[in-house]
Parts: C-alpha cells; sequence; structure tokens
C-alpha cells in the first residue's frame, strides 16, 4: 500500500481538491465545526451552505476537518486512530 502524506496548511487544497474528495456529498462532511477559528469568525453553523463551507476552507485551513484519508475511491473526514488502522488492514 502506498501512503501519500501532504501538509494543506503548506499546499492548500483548491475549490476543485475540496469538491472531488466530497464525492458529492455535502461540504459539512469535510467541515471542522468544533474549529476554534469558526469560533472567532462569529458565524452561525446553520446558515452555512456548502459554497461558503468550502470558501471558508479554502481561505482558513484550520477548517478542515483532519486527518483527511483517501483509501481507493473512499474518502473519510476527521476519522480516529482506531478506525483509520480497521480500514487499513481489515481484519479476515
Amino acid at each position: 500500500m502506498t501512503i501519500n502524506e501532504r501538509d494543506f496548511f503548506k499546499n492548500p487544497f483548491s475549490r476543485a481538491e475540496i469538491e472531488e474528495l466530497l464525492q458529492g456529498n455535502p461540504a459539512s462532511e469535510m467541515f471542522n465545526f468544533r474549529s476554534p477559528s469558526l469560533k472567532q469568525l462569529g458565524l452561525e453553523k446553520d446558515k452555512l451552505g456548502d459554497g461558503e463551507l468550502i470558501g471558508l476552507m479554502l481561505r482558513e485551513p484550520r477548517l478542515v476537518r483532519r486527518p483527511v484519508v483517501r483509501i481507493g475511491d473512499r474518502v473519510y473526514f476527521g476519522a480516529n486512530a482506531s478506525v483509520l488502522e480497521k480500514l487499513i488492514d481489515p481484519a479476515p
């Protein structure tokens, strides 16, 4: 298995990359609503649409739910270590 690592603070995602990672799912799946950066902006999360959420992630990478992991055709946002371990090496 090949593992590619990317520091998206140094090499931020483009809009096209975010949309491709979302695979047609709502931007809220990739958005980190618990980030202190969101609280500092003073925005009401219930009033933010997909376009606004993507725009915010483009401007502030801390608003991306980490880690972002792609395994095959699937993308996982914010999975913890035990979930990722099961995904990478599933038991028979």
